[in-house]
């Protein structure tokens, strides 16, 4: 496994490059964003284990970028700022995982694995292209087309959708919800999973009375198929 590493702390670095190299894996080490720009469209690489307290361009600002690039190869946040917000900016802006420092080297392992082991499964299933309705969906792309026209999703939005997709036909809890696109537990009374759910609707819906996602009362979204 590949392993672009940006983290400007020695400290840190030094510690987890020698564990993973240890573990048979190849580090690169980049300790600023902007050092790291040459190498995150390297084809052998498969994961960016990334700091957010950067010099220069900072952890988010760089997902920002990637995702806007198109990139989508999976991003793991190292941080000190262990609050939920900080956490979920960094899960807004395009970051698949959230690890807050101190960490334990096994857990960063573990993360790591189960990251690339769901990209790398994403990459081999053959169920890509999915249409719904008037809308095509390719789930290796990350693109949704409403006719000929191209839907343009946000990264949270596009999660979100491919959340439903894959669950298509059951009801979803809020919580549930939470904890597979934004990485959170438990409902800290936050109202961002039917933000996104309205503008999600705003752009998928074919205009009439019916929306695909349906409203479960009291308990949280279905996305309707059958």
């Amino acid at each position: 496994m590949q392993i672009l590493l940006v983290e400007d702390d020695r400290r840190i670095s030094s510690f987890v490059v020698k564990g993973l190299e240890e573990l048979g894996h190849q580090v690169i080490l980049a300790e600023s964003a902007e050092a790291a720009r040459d190498w995150i469209n390297a084809d052998s690489l498969d994961i960016v284990v990334l700091d957010i307290m950067l010099p220069g361009i900072d952890g988010i600002q760089f997902t920002k970028m990637v995702r806007y690039r198109k990139n989508h190869i999976p991003i793991l946040i190292l941080s000190a700022l262990g609050e939920i917000e900080d956490k979920v900016e960094a899960l807004e802006s395009g970051a698949d995982d959230y690890l807050v420092k101190p960490f334990s080297f096994k857990e960063l392992v573990s993360r790591i694995k189960a990251l690339v082991r769901r990209d790398n499964y994403k990459s081999s299933s053959n169920d890509t292209s999915i249409e719904i309705r008037d809308l095509k969906v390719d789930l290796e792309r990350y693109e949704v087309h409403k006719g000929n026209k191209n839907v343009d999703l946000s990264p949270k939005e596009f999660r979100l959708f491919k959340y439903l997709i894959e669950n298509r036909n059951k009801t979803l809890s809020r919580t549930a919800i939470l904890q597979a696109v934004w990485g959170i537990d438990f409902d800290n009374n936050t109202n961002v999973v039917d933000v996104y759910v309205s503008y999600l609707r705003g752009k998928v819906d074919d205009g009439g009375e019916t929306s695909i996602i349906k409203t479960v009362k009291g308990v949280g979204y279905m996305l309707k198929t059958d």
